[in-house]
């Protein structure tokens, strides 16, 4: 039996990455955790947070969804296992106990290892974290998820990039616009197109089937789907209708849309 690899160090996870990499790094550097991101915001709205409620995030960074989920009224608890991401967590929630009706904590823990009592929750989040953990650690940590879920309860998660625009997709955008004469602009690594460092953090990045997939072995159903930025710039009709097509038409869109979303509750 092979030895299953070993989990990335959370050193990689200092302040330079979460100000400079992590998503919604803009939005908080000019608001400190007040604004969300256009994703993070929409992932955020499928937990339907509600006043009373338990949240817990898992790998909740900079904090800011901790901040938000209190300010409706709900009691927010993050983890984290990067010490510097407790640190930067502490700094906004700190600012707002007291303030805010729900409360809030954090704890430097493993997601493996929830410090948390069985059927605790009513929301669990889960967002830019699945791509961070190799298999064996997103099941191990996904069984904890649902362990700490109350029977009703939901589970939200995002993920990105999807695995199969990089892996199939990227390549043909590539081919295209090099082309068109614009190849210069689209390295052959997807990675350095975007955001490079994730090059070194991200080793198990989804797709809407294998996130079903993985959700379903740990005891979950729900609903996984795929999202991607608005597509909002124009160059010319045919250009413009084959974006369209590709971004909205079964099966191409299962490439080229970017983001994977589920909620889902315990079976």
């Amino acid at each position: 039996m092979s030895k299953q690899p070993e989990p990335l160090p959370s050193t990689l996870y200092t302040e330079e990455y979460f100000r400079t990499a992590c998503e919604g790094y803009d939005e908080f550097n000019s608001s400190e955790g007040e604004q969300l991101s256009r994703r993070l915001s929409s992932a955020f709205r499928l937990a339907k947070v509600e006043p009373g409620m338990a949240i817990l995030d898992v790998g909740c960074g900079r904090g800011e969804i901790l901040r938000h989920a209190a300010q409706l009224g709900a009691d927010a608890y993050g983890i984290d296992y990067a010490a510097v991401a407790v640190e930067l967590s502490h700094r906004v929630i700190d600012g707002i106990n007291g303030i805010t009706p729900g409360k809030t904590a954090v704890f430097q823990a493993d997601a493996k290892k929830l410090p948390f009592p069985t059927g605790y929750f009513d929301r669990v989040l889960m967002f830019d974290v699945v791509e961070h953990l190799y298999p064996w650690e997103l099941h191990q940590a996904l069984l904890e998820v649902h362990r700490v879920l109350k029977p009703d309860g939901l589970f939200v998660v995002h993920t990105a990039p999807n695995v199969w625009y990089d892996r199939y997709a990227y390549p043909v955008v590539r081919t295209f616009r090099s082309l068109m004469g614009k190849g210069d602009k689209y390295p052959k690594n997807p990675r350095e197109f975007l955001v490079s460092v994730n090059e070194h953090v991200h080793v198990n990045e989804q797709s809407f089937l294998s996130m079903r997939r993985t959700l379903a072995k740990a005891g979950f159903r729900g609903k996984v789907w795929l999202e991607s930025p608005p597509q909002n710039h124009r160059e010319n009709p045919v250009i413009d209708a084959l974006r369209y097509s590709v971004f909205h038409v079964p099966p191409f869109r299962w490439f080229f849309q970017r983001e994977v979303f589920a909620v889902a509750g315990k079976v």
